[in-house]
């Protein structure tokens, strides 16, 4: 009899263990569906090629204009796609995967803004809703952005 009771429970253990299935395949599921996914999106956008444009060395500088004291940054950057840099730019996002500065290049410019992207040398894309000549407009064009954009900054070429 107690022979018996002990052949029960190691069939109920077994049993208990073999009917337990891995949610490992799940998760391998939704990581192939979202790998598809952004092949899908990286192959649909057309490749852009742009002649490389070199701009200045990082440094953060605190210019000092007649009418406002506001803090720039200077980059040495590449021009991935767009007409070119002036001498300030209002940069509203910064993104190491191409496709993201993509999306946020195509919302700007449905809003109307002339929208570049442009990289570092660590690699990172820069887009870039406006550019201008003068400092108090890049200034005026980033606190009008900042009200979608909080963390827009200003960069000096």
């Amino acid at each position: 009899m107690k022979n018996y009771l002990i052949l029960g429970a190691a069939v109920c253990v077994a049993m208990s263990m073999v009917s337990c299935k891995s949610s490992e395949s799940a998760y391998k599921k939704a990581y192939e569906k979202a790998k598809a996914q952004q092949t899908t999106v990286v192959q649909t956008q057309p490749t852009v090629v742009a002649q490389p444009t070199t701009v200045t060395p990082v440094q953060t500088v605190t210019t000092a204009p007649v009418a406002t004291n506001e803090n720039t940054r200077t980059e040495n950057l590449t021009l991935v796609s767009g007409a070119g840099l002036k001498a300030y730019s209002v940069v509203v996002g910064s993104f190491s995967i191409r496709a993201n500065a993509d999306k946020l290049q195509r919302t700007l410019s449905n809003s109307g803004y002339a929208a570049q992207i442009a990289t570092n040398p660590q690699g990172m894309f820069r887009v870039i809703a406006s550019t201008y000549d003068d400092l108090g407009s890049a200034v005026q064009s980033r606190n009008n952005l900042r009200s979608q954009y909080p963390d827009a900054w200003l960069l000096r070429k």
